[in-house]
């Protein structure tokens, strides 16, 4: 099988290919037919569906196993791995919360604040995230700055400023909800698609039970909240309500503060399959619609075009060839192990078989530190990282909040 060059993407960005395809089937790390615990969404439901199965035809059904966003995030976070180790070249803005600031606003000393660090590979809605707009670059909101202002004259027509700020936005969809335009403000699809769906899924149960060492019974005593977010057994220690005693829960059983032993229980949860199937879908029609016209001009140029859709087709492959490197270890009880290599097609001409090509991490980071350096050497803006300082606003919000989760937390000991 051939290795994906760069003439190969060159050639397949620049003519009418529709897109890079990479399907792969999985099975549970613990083997066929091992239960796996898959995503639950509101009100503990799993996303089920019927499917047509690919391999026989029949309808059955189906599983989510990670969702278009989650496995966005997870290709994100594939390339802030590889940008941290400096493996690649790549513009990240970043907003650092340091712990000083933040214990600076909190109304209790004693606590410690906790430190972080957010960037636009990890914000929810990356370079238009709320948590960027609420910060500050050289002291002016990051929205009114020279830097931030390219997103409220961004659009598919002109995309050369998101491109050079933010490149990763262009390649997994982006909506300035938040900004000054509203609704309005910039919108890009999704070019680059994954998915990864259970096929043939049997929905099996789950059992949850407690055994307490110290052997404390249901009705041996009656907790109380203190006035310090701890408990008592004594009402004269306890917080009062309208003078009297105020209980821990409902009831103030000792099981309200985890201790006593938990009857079990049975419910419905994870599922068996007779396989799993991750698609990725990297849309090279969807890279062409972008223009980047170069300093302040209404047009753009063919060749400066070409060279930034190249960019964002090797940052696509490359994103989805290091996460599928990194595994499919995708929460508690959910390690998916693929039974197959990863291979990528390429959807060139309509009624002929694809073309099949392998691709691996380190040929991935060669194509993509090469199309940017043709890139740049075009005049394309390509960004050293941008640090950013979170506003007061934005602080005092933080230290409220670690406030609250710290005070939360004793209430629970």
């Amino acid at each position: 099988m051939a290795p994906l060059d760069i003439g190969t993407l060159n050639q397949a960005v620049a003519g009418t290919a529709a897109a890079f395809r990479c399907v792969t089937e999985y099975q549970p790390a613990g083997g066929p037919g091992d239960k796996v615990f898959p995503p639950t969404y509101e009100g503990g439901k799993y996303a089920t569906e019927r499917r047509v199965d690919p391999s026989t035809g029949e309808i059955i059904d189906c599983v989510l196993l990670d969702s278009v966003q989650s496995q966005a995030n997870r290709m994100e976070l594939a390339l802030l791995e590889a940008w941290r180790d400096k493996r690649i070249d790549l513009p990240v803005v970043t907003v650092r919360f340091d712990p000083e600031a933040i214990q600076a606003y909190f109304q209790d000393r004693s606590n410690r604040a906790k430190g972080l660090t957010v960037t636009s590979l990890e914000a929810p809605h990356r370079v238009a995230d709320a948590i960027l707009r609420d910060s500050l670059f050289q002291g002016i909101p990051f929205r009114k700055s020279p830097k931030g202002r390219v997103l409220d004259t961004a659009e598919v027509r002109n995309a050369t400023g998101l491109f050079g700020l933010n490149p990763t936005a262009l390649v997994f969809g982006l909506w300035d909800s938040t900004g000054p335009r509203g609704g309005l403000g910039a919108k890009f699809q999704r070019a680059l698609v994954s998915e990864m769906v259970g096929f043939g899924a049997v929905l099996g149960c789950k059992t949850s039970s407690r055994i307490d060492p110290l052997q404390i019974m249901r009705d041996s005593a009656t907790v109380y909240v203190t006035d310090g977010g701890g408990w008592t057994l004594s009402e004269v220690h306890a917080s009062k309500e309208k003078g009297k005693p105020v209980k821990v829960g409902k009831d103030g059983k000792p099981s309200e503060i985890n201790h006593g032993n938990i009857p079990p229980t049975i419910a419905d949860g994870g599922f068996t399959l007779s396989y799993a199937k991750q698609t990725i879908v990297l849309s090279l029609a969807t890279l062409r619609r972008l223009r980047f016209p170069l300093d302040d001009a209404t047009t753009s140029n063919p060749t400066v075009d070409h060279a930034a859709r190249l960019v964002l087709a090797a940052l696509g492959l490359l994103a989805a060839t290091l996460s599928l490197e990194a595994g499919a270890d995708l929460r508690s009880r959910c390690q998916m192990v693929a039974s197959e290599r990863a291979v990528w097609q390429l959807l060139d001409v309509p009624g002929e078989p694809p073309n099949a090509f392998e691709l691996r991490g380190a040929e991935a980071i060669a194509l993509f530190n090469e199309a940017v350096a043709r890139a740049r050497g075009l005049g394309l803006p390509w960004e050293a990282e941008v640090t950013l300082t979170p506003s007061e606003e934005l602080l005092r919000l933080v230290a409220r909040s670690q406030e609250l989760a710290m005070h939360q937390a004793e209430g629970s000991d």
